[in-house]
């Protein structure tokens, strides 16, 4: 993205978690330390299964009265009524905010520049009442705007923006590794390492517990990651649960088809440095990992 873009995430859900209880709560569930989050800092975090498999992604913001989710707007039925089975005695409000508010991506430049009109070096600045927060799994992803509808485009024409397609955003996300689209279909796929949380600075392993602990430590402790998702770039159609082939040996499968194909991909048994740079087949058709 050039540095006076924008990209608006239509797609995006928010989902408000307050009440006297609302830090106590996420940090009994939630995979990053919910003592990250203040008003100058934001987290990207995860809520796995018992197991340690993946269910869902979300950023999560300092607001005035708790915090928000930024997540997927698909899976936020289900993440509230997951959030809900925790909830318990805790005296917490959560509340589905997805019409009121709007995501958008800016380059990491143009959020410097706004650190250095606001004299404030934060990662997470308010400002003109939204949300500004650098990516914290990737810079080079840059900052997300989280506002209101008629402040976001406000903001827009304040910070001199010019909205462009949301292809140029997912496109680059797609070749640092990071799904955007299809996420939904992750999940019970794969264990939270193995969708490279870690690498994305959503574990913390010095926090106490949290629902899937166990086994995400385990598996750190004992270095027993033998998957990691990654994308695949194919020449040609394919489906959801197509096998990935290297030598007539299978080595993967798609788990987020088109148009921004990711695998599962084995990292030994063959060893990852044999096929890491070779052609693939996915059903016949060549395809090649996208290396980060």
């Amino acid at each position: 993205m050039e540095k006076d873009h924008i990209v608006v995430l239509e797609d995006r859900g928010l989902i408000s978690i307050s009440g006297k209880d609302a830090k106590e709560y996420l940090q009994n569930i939630i995979t990053n330390d919910i003592n990250k989050v203040t008003p100058a800092s934001s987290i990207f975090s995860a809520l796995l299964s018992p197991q340690g498999k993946y269910l869902f992604e979300f950023f999560i913001i300092k607001s005035t009265d708790g915090y928000f989710l930024d997540c997927d707007n698909k899976i936020i039925v289900e993440l509230i009524e997951n959030l809900n089975k925790y909830k318990l005695r805790s005296e917490i409000e959560i509340k589905d905010l997805s019409n009121e508010f709007v995501v958008g991506v800016i380059n990491l430049e143009k959020f410097k520049d706004i650190q250095n009109l606001e004299k404030n070096k934060n990662d997470t600045i308010l400002y003109r009442e939204s949300w500004i927060y650098i990516d914290s799994r990737k810079k080079k992803l840059g900052a997300r705007i989280l506002s209101s509808l008629e402040k976001l485009y406000l903001t827009i024409k304040k910070l001199n923006l010019k909205i462009v397609d949301i292809k140029i955003y997912l496109n680059h996300a797609y070749h640092q590794g990071i799904p955007v689209k299809g996420i939904e279909n992750l999940k019970e796929q794969l264990f939270g390492l193995e969708a490279n949380f870690e690498e994305l600075n959503g574990i913390d392993f010095k926090k106490g517990c949290y629902v899937g602990q166990e086994n995400t430590a385990r598996m750190k402790l004992k270095n027993k990651l033998r998957r990691r998702l990654l994308p695949v770039k194919v020449e040609g159609k394919i489906n959801i649960g197509s096998e990935i082939m290297f030598n007539d040996i299978k080595i993967g499968k798609i788990l987020i088809g088109d148009p921004y194909p990711f695998g599962l991909i084995k990292l030994n048994d063959p060893d990852f440095s044999n096929f890491k740079n070779r052609l693939l087949t996915i059903n016949g058709i060549q395809a090649k990992l996208v290396l980060i």
